[in-house]
Parts: structure tokens; sequence; C-alpha cells
């Protein structure tokens, strides 16, 4: 397992900002990393793990303690079901599944980050959540000290939240199971209505899987959601705040100032989200809050593709990036009385 002191972070996250750790650790194996977890544990050291970096915002003095790096491998297919090292890149295994014709994860290509993350994060876009194809998570429960495996029914999923992110200080997730479908190189039906309208279908149709992930990819790029060094767009973690869910009565006054502020006619967007809930637009309420593509004269600034994605146009601190943070959410709340939450995990730092 290698050893680093004084490690640069940066460098491990996608938005490239961020202090060093006092120690970094970078495992290789299970054994590896239940090994640097259970010392940690034992000393009381604090502990920090990485993935692929792609959903961290690390604060500008760094981590004191021991941040773990899970570089794990290991992609097993048995027909259809499929299991996961945690530090698999994501993104190449979804290319993977698609190249043996499997269904249900195509529409989660170019989502950066690694396997392991995204159990808890319940990642979805385009009209897929990996909640609907997980069927179990290997995980180390620091509370027991044992490995544990949690079959999905207990993983609490719901949108952008699961278990693990309710209790971020419990389990490390070492490996992660699914079941896809075997379709005959078909995708699952689509149901996100610009994916069925950039390949000219019906929402419910089917397209050849690998179709169904190259247009995927397209859209990604064209909002700068896939990871280009040579963009600056893409030095970000995707999506900064997750799309707000509202109760009824929220909904209400949410929709009363609408009305105010861009007129009677206007109608925000709004999907049903079970449970008495309306979600709506987090990239809507910024654009109309007066936060558009680009805005920004700093270091940090918002995408020229996205709204939805803040920025680091090189030379950015973190205070920078969480100053134009700060002042898209209380702009969007002085707007429109909704709150937005952040959906990077933030060490060090608060919003």
């Amino acid at each position: 397992m290698q050893e680093l002191h004084e490690a640069p972070l940066a460098p491990l996250t996608t938005f490239r900002l961020g202090g060093p750790a006092t120690r970094l650790l970078t495992a290789t194996t299970d054994a590896e990393v239940i090994d640097a977890v259970r010392e940690a544990d034992a000393t009381g050291t604090p502990l920090l793990i990485i993935g692929g970096g792609s959903n961290l915002v690390i604060g500008d003095a760094g981590f004191s303690g021991t941040a773990l790096r899970i570089a794990t491998r290991g992609f097993a297919l048995d027909g259809t079901t499929l299991e996961l090292a945690a530090g698999e890149v994501w993104t190449d295994a979804v290319a993977r599944t698609v190249e043996a014709g499997l269904a249900g994860i195509e529409c989660l290509a170019g989502i950066p980050g690694s396997a392991g993350a995204t159990p808890i994060q319940n990642v979805g876009a385009y009209g897929q959540e990996v909640s609907t194809t997980i069927t179990e998570v290997v995980a180390y429960d620091r509370k027991k000290g044992e490995t544990v495996t949690v079959p999905n029914a207990d993983c609490a999923f719901s949108y952008r939240h699961s278990r693990f992110k309710a209790e971020p200080d419990r389990y490390v997730v070492l490996r992660v199971r699914f079941e896809l479908e075997d379709a005959g190189g078909l995708s699952a039906p689509l149901k996100y209505p610009e994916t069925a309208r950039a390949l000219g279908v019906e929402a419910g149709d089917r397209v050849p899987a690998a179709t169904a992930r190259e247009t995927v990819l397209k859209l990604r790029a064209g909002k700068g959601m896939v990871l280009d060094p040579e963009d600056h767009d893409t030095w970000s973690a995707g999506s900064f705040f997750t799309n707000p869910l509202l109760t009824d009565e929220e909904f209400a006054a949410f929709h009363a100032r609408v009305a105010e502020r861009l007129g009677p006619d206007a109608a925000a967007p709004a999907f049903p989200a079970g449970d008495g809930l309306t979600k709506t637009s987090a990239a809507w309420l910024i654009d109309r809050a007066g936060f558009t593509k680009g805005y920004g004269s700093g270091p940090a600034r918002i995408s020229t593709k996205h709204t939805l994605a803040l920025t680091n146009r090189g030379g950015a601190t973190t205070e920078d990036l969480l100053a134009l943070a700060r002042e898209v959410v209380s702009g969007v709340r002085d707007a429109f009385g909704v709150t937005l939450v952040n959906e990077p995990v933030t060490v060090g730092v608060r919003l």
C-alpha cells in the first residue's frame, strides 16, 4: 500500500482544488482498504475516503488526518450479473456492459468517479438510477468492525441519497453488485424526454444500447459533463446542486413567487416525486435568478455550458468556489424562497 505524507489532494479531485492531507494511503485490495480503516479507527485518526474525486470539495487547508484513496480493481460479469470493485472507473464499466449487449446502466455513461460512489449518491441521470439495478452492496461496517452485505431493500435508496450517505462515517463500500438485462443488445426503455428526442423516438421505446450510450455521452459533453483536461467547463463536480424536492405547501409558495417574479403565465418545471413531493429544476432556478451560463468574474465561475455546474477556470481556490456557491444559493433563495442543497461532499469547509 502506497503511503505519502503532506500529499496534495487537489490532483485527486475533478475540481483540482484543496490542500494536502497529513497522510495519503492508496489501497489496491479490499484487505488493504479494511486494514487502513481499522488502523485509523483504532488510533482515532480522522479518515477521508477518496474514490474518483468527482464529488469532493476539499478546503484550502487540506485534511488533517489520513486520506485513503481506494484504487481497487475488479470487473466480473456472469450472464447478466455484474460485480464491480469500488475503485473501478464507472464510465469504463458502463462501456463494458454495453459492449456485452446488456442494458440497465447505459444512460449513466460519462459520469465521472468510481463504482463505489454510485450507491452512496444513488447516482442517476437521463432517466436511470443505479438503485434500479443494484442488488447488493458489500461494505466494511466501521461500527460493527466487519464486512457486511447490504441487499437493495436495506440500502434506503431515494433521490441522490442512501443509507450509506446518511451514515457517512459508518460504511466503506468495497464492492457493488448489479443485475442487468439482456434485451438482445437493446437499451432499457428510455424514460428521459431529452434522450428520446435526441434519438428521434418516444419515451418508453428501446434503441440499441450502444446508441443510447453514445447519445448520452454527446448530450453530457454538450453540457461540459464529460471530463476533458483541456476544457475548464469540466473542472467541476458536475451538478453542484440537487434538484429541490418541495412539499405541497412549499410548492404552492414557490409557484406564487414564480408568478410574482416572472409573470402569471410563467411555469416552473414540476415533476411528481412521490410521498406528496414535487421536484423542480435547480438549473432553472439558478438561471431565472440571474445566474446565467458563464456567470462570474473570478477564477471560479458557472460553466459556460450548463448553469448547474460551478467550475474552476484555473487558479481558483476552494474559497473562490464557495463564495460563488453561496452567492448562487442566496440569490435563488431571495428570488424564489427555495434553498439549494449542494450535491458534492465538503471536507473541512461548509457552504
